[in-house]
């Protein structure tokens, strides 16, 4: 019988689901995919159906992952209404996120290395990051800062996150790590925040307008 639509969007996301927690507790290579099947109650087949191999399903789980931290540095940056406020919580949203037990192995440590950087930054940049550009770009049209390349700017500060968020993940054990992670950041985000526009930049802004 010929499944509905709402019924193959039911069984993707319990796939997705099942296997998320299968990826977190065991490792990409240690999960075993007829685990996956039998606890899902499906058929291999019917796994093979919608995702072709146990990488393809992965993908799925880690684009999930992707989705709901920054669904996370959304939601917490939205508690604001300073600008400045909402940057810090979002980045700080992003490092917490990442570092948590149920994302921290699909996200910072299998995602790279089964999926390859290329595919992880693809992923990043349509989630995290694109959240990123889009508030620094609202705060530099507000003047917040000095005139900076934005793609430059957005992937400087990106690349602080996720090398911090991976740093983060191997420094379970030292309780400091993650305080001192966001005195840095608040200081970071002083310097960007005390910046002045300069003349020259002044100058580039006018010619725009």
């Amino acid at each position: 019988m010929r499944r509905s639509k709402a019924e193959t969007t039911e069984t993707i996301r319990k796939l997705i689901e099942i296997a998320r927690i299968h990826f977190t507790e065991h490792g990409y290579a240690n999960a075993a995919l007829e685990s996956i099947v039998h606890e899902a109650n499906l058929t291999r087949g019917a796994v093979y159906h919608h995702f072709r191999s146990k990488k393809e399903l992965f993908r799925a789980v880690l684009e999930d992952v992707q989705r709901e931290v920054a669904e996370r540095v959304e939601g917490d940056a939205s508690t604001s209404e300073d600008s400045w406020q909402q940057l810090y919580l979002g980045c700080r949203a992003f490092i917490m996120a990442a570092v948590e037990e149920s994302n921290r192995r699909i996200l910072l440590i299998d995602g790279p290395a089964i999926l390859g950087w290329e595919t992880w930054r693809e992923m990043d940049k349509n989630h995290s990051m694109r959240l990123l550009r889009a508030q620094l770009d609202t705060m530099q049209q507000q003047g917040s800062f000095r005139t900076l390349p934005l793609d430059a700017l957005t992937h400087f500060v990106s690349g602080g996150l996720n090398e911090t968020a991976l740093w983060l993940a191997n420094e379970s054990a030292q309780p400091k790590a993650l305080d001192e992670t966001m005195e840095v950041l608040t200081v970071f985000l002083e310097g960007l925040k005390h910046s002045t526009i300069s003349s020259s930049d002044a100058s580039r802004v006018n010619r725009r307008g």
